[in-house]
């Protein structure tokens, strides 16, 4: 499966969080290391919900970038 995840900067470091996965975050001093520590999360939080016999919700978030005129 394929997550959306949006990083952002945060004081001094970065977080990041999965619209689809509610309470799945990460936080980290720079993007490498929030993209390894999401992608850590992602898997705990789908094993987590898997072992509670939760059925794991499916990518529907849609990211999009748009050129606007400042």
């Amino acid at each position: 499966m394929k997550y959306a995840v949006v990083i952002e900067q945060a004081g001094s470091g970065f977080s990041a969080y999965v619209p689809d996965l509610p309470g799945c975050v990460a936080a980290g001093a720079s993007v490498p290391e929030v993209e390894t520590l999401i992608h850590d999360a992602i898997e705990f939080h789908l094993e987590g919900m898997k072992e509670d016999g939760l059925m794991l919700p499916q990518p529907a978030s849609v990211v999009e970038y748009m050129e606007v005129a400042a």
